[in-house]
């Protein structure tokens, strides 16, 4: 088998194509046969050596995994060989407090695969049996591959964080991102208003075609709050989708309408902010917090793109061995959508 790994925490040039010992399922977990694996930006910081994933060497990255199932070990159903799934990123227990209460995405053991265990840049990967989703009928592996992380986490924000609506004003930070482009479509999908912001001209087009109705290009520089202001008629949005951080939060929070919800999945640009108290309450601000979502959500995802309903947007799809390149695309924001790799 050949996988993508890395011995020691670096730039793209640490990620190298080798011949790792072949795995096996133990009990509990299956041996997928990867068709498709989607890049994310969690796997340039776990590849940096972010401190939240720490990881053990050498390390394969991959978190958007979708391939057959070709061994099965014991205590697992042999029904499932054979059979083309996804797998679910986020590994929970399943058995204390938050798992038993259908928040699962809070386990006190959570982890996320790809990130605090071995992934999918690889020809074969191993994975909890309890892990596996069927993909829906008629869904490329590719597909398959392009939506797991970042529309579970953009559904979760959006649907159940901070419950938006038809005709609701929302702003998406960074619409050209994995996350941006997954919340553009879950927002035209519930019926909102959507705007976002794009780096480039590019990338402004695409957002348009992916269903924004406005995009506002920005730099570091630019203020976008005055912006959807103005086009708000001074109202603001209802619900502004924040993961960029320090470098844009305050202008997220003046973005917002009175009684509007910030909610955040992302610290890209650094993590401490200062927040004006007196704005905050005086405008009856909420400011959420996200964390991946869960199973049910997943599923329910799943299902809407099964029904054609929301579709990902795929920027190219790489053979394995462009790993290193593809990470030093997505690390120049050269790109518009899900990067692909397949073995």
């Amino acid at each position: 088998m050949k996988a993508v790994l890395f011995y020691q925490y670096g730039g793209p040039e640490a990620l190298v194509l080798e011949e790792p010992p072949k795995v096996h399922a133990e009990a509990g977990q299956v041996v997928i046969k990867v068709m498709a694996c989607g890049v994310n930006h969690l796997d340039i910081w776990v590849r940096q050596g972010h401190p939240a994933y720490p990881v053990r060497f050498p390390h394969i990255l991959g978190s958007d995994v979708a391939g057959i199932v070709v061994q099965v070990g014991a205590n697992v159903s042999p029904d499932w060989l054979g059979v083309s799934v996804l797998v679910a990123p986020g590994l929970s227990c399943f058995h204390c407090r938050f798992c038993l209460a259908g928040k699962d995405n809070l386990c006190e053991q959570y982890r996320i695969l790809g990130a605090s265990t071995d992934g999918g840049y690889a020809e074969f990967s191993v994975v909890p049996a309890t892990q596996l989703i069927r993909i829906p009928e008629d869904i490329p592996f590719e597909i398959a591959a392009a939506y797991p992380l970042t529309f579970l986490t953009a559904w979760h924000m959006l649907m159940t964080r901070a419950r938006l609506g038809p005709d609701q004003t929302l702003l998406v930070l960074a619409g050209g991102s994995g996350i941006g482009i997954a919340a553009i479509e879950i927002g035209r999908f519930s019926g909102a208003h959507v705007i976002t912001t794009a780096s480039t001209e590019a990338k402004r087009d695409r957002a348009l075609l992916a269903g924004a109705e406005r995009v506002i290009l920005y730099d570091d520089q630019s203020d976008f709050s005055k912006e959807v202001m103005a086009w708000t008629e001074g109202y603001g949005a209802d619900v502004v989708l924040e993961h960029v951080g320090a470098a844009s939060f305050d202008r997220s929070l003046r973005s917002l309408a009175k009684g509007g919800t910030l909610v955040t999945c992302g610290a890209t640009t650094g993590a401490e902010v200062g927040i004006n108290l007196r704005f905050l309450f005086s405008r009856e601000i909420s400011i959420l917090g996200a964390m991946m979502g869960t199973r049910s959500e997943l599923l329910e995802v799943t299902r809407l793109i099964g029904e054609k309903r929301l579709c990902p947007i795929i920027d190219s799809v790489h053979p394995l061995s462009s790993a290193e390149a593809v990470h030093r695309k997505m690390a120049n924001r050269d790109h518009f959508g899900k990067f692909i790799l397949v073995p």
